[in-house]
């Protein structure tokens, strides 16, 4: 399923004003202090990742259970996996319900490059 993309009238109404504000926001709060500002930016892009994506302990225990689950096998061209290693990758059937075990499955880093690449992604 194909993630849903702000229209042009959606970016132009609703996005462009919410960054301007939150950027002018950071300037408010940090008063000059160029490293405030850098530290409650980076904050930020770290807390709205983790609303995307989840807490990393979070994906290394369902990516364990995944790869117990997949007898260590990737689930698109069954390739054995290192467990928790850089050739496991999750990955999430509708990018909207999350890192949840029922919308998640073990790809090998190629499948995953090759999906990518097929749902225009990469």
């Amino acid at each position: 399923m194909a993630n849903r993309q702000l229209s042009p009238e959606e970016l132009k109404v609703l996005f462009a004003p919410l960054l301007v504000e939150v950027r002018q926001k950071l300037i408010d709060l940090s008063r000059g202090d160029d490293e405030l500002k850098f530290a409650l930016r980076r904050k930020l892009y770290k807390e709205l990742s983790y609303d995307e994506r989840g807490k990393p302990l979070r994906r290394k225990i369902l990516k364990a259970a995944k790869y117990a689950e997949q007898s260590g096998k990737c689930a698109h061209c069954n390739s054995d996996l290192e467990m928790l290693g850089k050739n496991a990758v999750l990955d999430r059937a509708e990018a909207i319900k999350g890192y949840v075990p029922e919308n998640v499955r073990l790809l090998c880093n190629t499948c995953d490059r090759k999906l990518q690449a097929e749902r225009n992604f990469s």
